[in-house]
């Protein structure tokens, strides 16, 4: 694999986990790394986080965990038994909250703070009762995710620089748009090409791909758009 197909994330924003395993079957080879989400994990439980490592692939465990210390605590506790390589915590749950999750982490696993939602805008914010534009919340966020300990950090590209001028910690980014693809519902989005330039650790890719006739090919047209 190429040094930029390691960093690309591949959303398994899919129905099932039959459906899963057979988007893997076909990046076999160019992507190692995939994150599942609200949709699949409802869907499927746990199971489908142990038939996806079963692959050999890395399983970044999108869940935004967001409740109670205790219930998060309980939460991570879990996804370390499973065996996955990243999850996420929302920052909006406080300081209590982020220490609880990273207090219960068994394993080797890296807990990543959400910061601002990429289809959020700063109307969204300011219903929600939120002044600040959306840089500014994401590094607030951030800033008090790494005081309490977390790994890395999810947010938006466009604060990739401020983050990374701010923190050393890892940065993962969602709301990536090639630029054959549509925005849909993501309102700070970059081209993956744009994102890595700009220093992100991790690029979590979707629909781009899963909604693609062939995957691979969508896979291959975006690493010939990051190498040209």
């Amino acid at each position: 694999m190429t040094r930029s197909a390691d960093k690309i994330i591949v959303a398994l924003d899919v129905p099932s986990k039959n459906d899963a395993l057979r988007l893997i079957e076909q990046l076999r080879g160019g992507i190692s790394f995939f994150k599942i989400g609200l949709q699949l994990y409802t869907a499927e439980g746990p199971e489908v986080v142990r038939a996806v490592l079963a692959t050999g692939a890395k399983v970044w465990l999108d869940l935004k965990l967001h409740d109670i210390p205790n219930t998060v605590g309980r939460a991570v506790e879990s996804a370390s038994d499973l065996g996955v390589q990243m999850l996420t915590i929302h920052l909006f749950g406080g300081s209590e909250m982020i220490r609880a999750a990273v207090a219960a982490r068994k394993s080797k696993m890296s807990i990543l703070g959400v910061t601002v939602l990429t289809s959020s805008s700063e109307q969204t914010l300011h219903e929600i009762g939120i002044s600040n534009k959306p840089g500014d919340q994401v590094l607030r966020l951030a800033k008090l995710g790494v005081e309490n300990g977390i790994d890395g950090v999810v947010a938006s590209p466009h604060e990739i620089k401020s983050l990374r001028a701010a923190f050393g910690n890892k940065i993962a980014v969602q709301g990536i748009r090639p630029t054959w693809a549509k925005p849909d519902d993501q309102k700070r989005f970059m081209t993956p090409r744009e994102a890595l330039e700009a220093g992100a650790d991790y690029i979590g890719i979707g629909r781009p791909i899963t909604k693609h006739p062939t995957p691979r090919e969508a896979v291959e047209k975006i690493l010939d758009e990051i190498s040209e």
